[in-house]
């Protein structure tokens, strides 16, 4: 991972991802407010006579952003300029979206912001490290569930020790631990009903993602990180299909009472549809 400086003064990162789907399917996903929240977080779009304006994304509670639309050419490329993170300078991102061979599509993404020093290099690098866990969720949709609704329950809470003890308790209070790609896996006695297929674990960074058929159709993204030198836990379920919001509604205050008993902290959560 490495941030592109230029002379101007211009700083950025960029991830791609090859994903199934057409053109306009992909763009479906990545440039609107339904199809961004199916595999990342709450999203919604501003529009002004038809056309959009701003998109507002929702990382949890004081944690949402807004950033003016401005470059729209569906389906290829659409770009929008927030404020920064932290007092760091306005931070720009751009998508595009390329036609491949044998029905796939490259996903490109692309932070940038101008700065004279390295002092948001750091910042710029998370968000590079952070992309690919998203992008795999993104093509597990496109693969499995494209153009299905999609209701999203996600889950933080800090814990005590480093990401690595983090890691360890949470995986071993879900029974992941051991669990290989393609292994099925039910949850054991005592937490919410939840089962499906291994599509990814990695130890670096703390990572598991399943394919879910229980409690609904859907992906659940485990995790754990250091977010201003504190260990966290995160908890992502995406269901998808016409069942999902009744399937967030239903299964939101079980998960809610599981983390709270096994992480006693003030517990933030984010529930849309």
């Amino acid at each position: 991972m490495s941030v592109k400086k230029e002379a101007s003064g211009r700083r950025s990162i960029q991830v791609e991802v090859e994903v199934p789907g057409t053109p306009e399917e992909v763009w479906r996903a990545v440039a609107t407010g339904p199809g961004i929240s199916s595999w990342f977080v709450p999203a919604e779009f501003e529009e002004r006579d038809g056309k959009p304006v701003a998109v507002k994304l929702n990382f949890g509670p004081g944690m949402e952003s807004r950033s003016v639309v401005t470059a729209w050419d569906p389906p290829r490329r659409f770009a929008a300029q927030g404020e920064g993170w932290g007092g760091s300078p306005p931070i720009a991102t751009e998508w595009s979206v390329e036609a491949r061979a044998g029905g796939v599509c490259l996903v490109r993404v692309v932070n940038s912001l101008f700065a004279s020093t390295d002092d948001w290099d750091n910042q710029l690098e998370g968000t590079e490290s952070g992309w690919p866990g998203f992008f795999r969720t993104l093509r597990i949709y496109l693969t499995h569930f494209r153009g299905q609704r999609s209701a999203i329950m996600q889950f933080v809470a800090p814990v005590a020790g480093t990401e690595a003890e983090a890691w360890e308790t949470l995986t071993a209070a879900l029974g992941l631990k051991g669990l290989s790609v393609g292994q099925r896996w039910t949850a054991p006695a005592g937490v919410p009903a939840l089962s499906g297929v291994a599509e990814y674990v990695s130890q670096s960074p703390y990572d598991a993602l399943l394919r879910l058929d229980k409690p609904g159709p859907g992906v659940a993204a485990f995790g754990a990180f250091n977010f201003g030198g504190q260990s966290m836990v995160a908890l992502n379920f995406y269901h998808y299909g016409n069942q999902a919001a009744a399937t967030v509604a239903r299964e939101t205050p079980l998960w809610q009472a599981w983390i709270q008993e096994r992480f006693p902290a003030p517990l933030e959560t984010i529930k849309s549809e």
